[in-house]
């Protein structure tokens, strides 16, 4: 049992991965079965529901990912706006080190048009983006931004690092990040209680 499950686990990992490089479109199941070492059989072993049930758990994966990490961050942050600080220059860092290669494990499914094919895949998406921006209020609430505030400021930060992952993948530059980083820690401060001012990471 434990070895079905560890291959699972390396098809969905690899699946994200290649989701987030290629897109969900250009990602097969062979391409899958070669970066997860896994083998054909497994395929229909674990995926029943095919290439729809394979981008659905990557993609919860992935959410899941992203909701750990801010949460990690949020216990190294000591405002809210350190935390936007932090969050985007792990975006940020991270794009450079994949040389500009590295997209979202879930914008493809929309920007390609599966989740207009699939109710599940649509709802999936949705429940991703909605459980990383609860998250990241949940954290600027208990740093004392008021709760409308928060959540516009939640859904800011999500949206803004989805765009600058698109322009500094065009660009082949990090600027992007660091202009939304720039603008939304400066905002935060401003709906910070006692004007506490950005961090510096």
């Amino acid at each position: 049992m434990g070895k079905r499950t560890d291959a699972k686990q390396k098809m969905v990992q690899a699946a994200k991965q290649l989701i987030r490089q290629r897109g969900y479109n250009a990602t097969a199941f062979s391409d899958v079965l070669g970066l997860s070492g896994t083998s054909r059989g497994s395929v229909y072993f674990h995926f029943p529901g095919g290439k729809t049930q394979l981008a659905v758990e990557a993609a919860e994966a992935h959410a899941f990912e992203q909701v750990e990490i801010i949460d990690r961050v949020a216990r190294q942050a000591e405002s809210a706006a350190q935390l936007i600080e932090i969050f985007i220059g792990m975006g940020r860092e991270g794009m450079i080190a994949s040389e500009y290669g590295r997209g979202c494990g879930v914008a493809p499914l929309i920007t390609e048009g599966a989740t207009q094919d699939s109710a599940e895949l649509a709802e999936t998406a949705r429940r991703a983006f909605s459980e990383m921006t609860d998250r990241m209020a949940f954290h600027f609430v208990a740093f004392g931004v008021e709760r409308a505030s928060a959540r516009t400021l939640a859904e800011t930060v999500i949206a803004g690092v989805q765009g600058a992952m698109i322009t500094s993948r065009a660009l082949r530059s990090p600027t992007p990040y660091d202009s939304v980083r720039a603008v939304l820690a400066a905002h935060a401060v401003s709906v910070s209680p006692k004007g506490l001012k950005p961090g510096r990471i």
